[in-house]
């Protein structure tokens, strides 16, 4: 039998520890965080509005813009409720939350802008084969695979992550939980 301590809260890096920073803090990334929104929402609205816009380079456009305010959605509202209350605790099931959220948006980004290097690689170097190379239902199958293989390697990454035991301290020295922290 061995003595094991769970860690059920751990402590962020804050901004400032001096109150006017931190409401500014605040102020300023809402700010940004909304026009963020508003940003990809417009995008988004756009491109459904416009027939001339529904190719593939744009269904992937979307695939973006969705996923944006998602992956600026895990970690400002959380830094931004911290200034705010004038705390820096996050729960040990958040903390893993935000780093398997962190981890399935950023890896599904990076996989949306490869399908679209590759469509653009088509549209270019084989122009006359685009049509049939780049159709609805391999644009649509290229995303899911994405999104798929996205859920399926933060997954992975996370659960490894979260079951090795901690041998420090409870504080993280950034402002959202990611691996190297």
């Amino acid at each position: 039998m061995y003595n094991r301590t769970t860690m059920t809260k751990l402590l962020l890096l804050a901004f400032s520890d001096v109150r006017d920073m931190q409401i500014l803090h605040f102020v300023m990334f809402l700010v940004l965080y909304l026009a963020a929104l508003m940003g990809n929402l417009l995008i988004i609205t756009a491109i459904a509005l416009n027939h001339h816009l529904h190719n593939p380079i744009y269904f992937f456009v979307v695939n973006l813009a969705i996923l944006d305010p998602g992956f600026i959605s895990v970690t400002i509202p959380k830094s931004m409720a911290n200034s705010l209350m004038n705390t820096r605790v996050i729960l040990y099931s958040g903390c893993a939350a935000q780093v398997f959220l962190f981890m399935f948006l950023g890896s599904v980004a990076i996989g949306i802008l490869t399908v679209m290097v590759y469509d653009r690689y088509v549209a270019i170097c084989q122009p006359l084969h685009y049509e049939r190379v780049m159709n609805r239902r391999a644009c649509i199958q290229m995303a899911a695979s994405t999104w798929i293989s996205g859920i399926l390697y933060s997954a992975l990454h996370t659960g490894n992550t979260f079951a090795l035991s901690f041998c420090g301290g409870n504080v993280v020295n950034h402002f959202f939980c990611d691996n190297p922290q």
